[in-house]
């Protein structure tokens, strides 16, 4: 597989980000950013060719093959945002996923709050993460682009991996940063022009447009070791799940709970 071609990106998104940096290998993209939060510039992008110890949401291990998948973060100071908005970045990064599959061709769906099924089977693609700082928020996003190896783990949520050359479309990393990153820049301006509000910006709208989670039957896991059942019928403005548990609206942040799985 090809390496990153370092001086594409930066040719093509030039006036689009402040920086970008590729890196063979790093620990986390997002630890690397989120370290660099006090002096780097506003939609600074940083790229590893290999995570040694890439996290999910929930601190999860996030399985990163060498030179198979982008594993990219992006640390960004959007002023006039309230602060209390920053975790919706997770929603604006999905639709960029969902904008970046339809462009590759591939057949894919969001899975609330923060994975990209792609393929027939619906098996996780992507995963995204945001952080926040006292002064800036870093958006992670690990997307598997070439094929998988066969060592790839079912990850925690129970679901099978893939690729988007795995469901027919491109496996060139390069082409296809450029697109997930240009896609990102324009969904978050819309984002931060509307001061962070998901549905002013039209991207909520977009968003439950594509999220498979919403009209299906599912189960929540807890902190506590409890779980609910019931069905999912809205992400609210906050980015938040609605659920419907026997006639109760239950509203739910990723921050409540552990996993979303099917229900009976």
């Amino acid at each position: 597989m090809a390496a990153l071609d370092a001086e594409a990106l930066r040719a093509a998104l030039h006036g689009t980000y402040a920086a970008v940096d590729v890196v063979d290998s790093t620990g986390s993209t997002n630890a690397d950013l989120v370290a660099a939060a006090g002096s780097a510039a506003d939609r600074t992008v940083l790229i590893a060719e290999q995570q040694t110890a890439g996290r999910g949401r929930r601190a999860r291990d996030w399985v990163s093959p060498p030179a198979t998948g982008l594993y990219l973060s992006v640390l960004l100071r959007p002023e006039g945002v309230p602060v209390s908005r920053y975790g919706s970045l997770s929603l604006v990064a999905g639709v960029a996923l969902i904008r970046t599959a339809r462009h590759a061709g591939v057949i894919a769906s969001l899975k609330w709050p923060n994975d990209l099924l792609a393929g027939v089977n619906m098996a996780k693609c992507a995963g995204v993460l945001a952080e926040a700082t006292p002064n800036a928020v870093v958006v992670g996003v690990g997307l598997n682009v070439a094929a998988l190896p066969g060592e790839v783990p079912v990850g925690p949520g129970g679901l099978p991996a893939t690729s988007l050359a795995q469901e027919g479309g491109s496996g060139d990393r390069t082409e296809v940063a450029i697109a997930l990153l240009r896609a990102f820049a324009e969904a978050e301006r819309s984002w931060r022009g509307a001061q962070g509000d998901l549905v002013t910006s039209g991207l909520l709208t977009e968003y439950r447009g594509s999220c498979a989670t919403l009209g299906q039957r599912i189960r929540v896991e807890l902190p506590d070791g409890s779980n609910l059942q019931g069905l999912a019928t809205d992400v609210d403005g906050e980015g938040r799940l609605v659920v419907d548990v026997n006639g109760t609206a239950r509203t739910l942040s990723a921050g409540d709970v552990v996993h979303v799985r099917p229900g009976t």
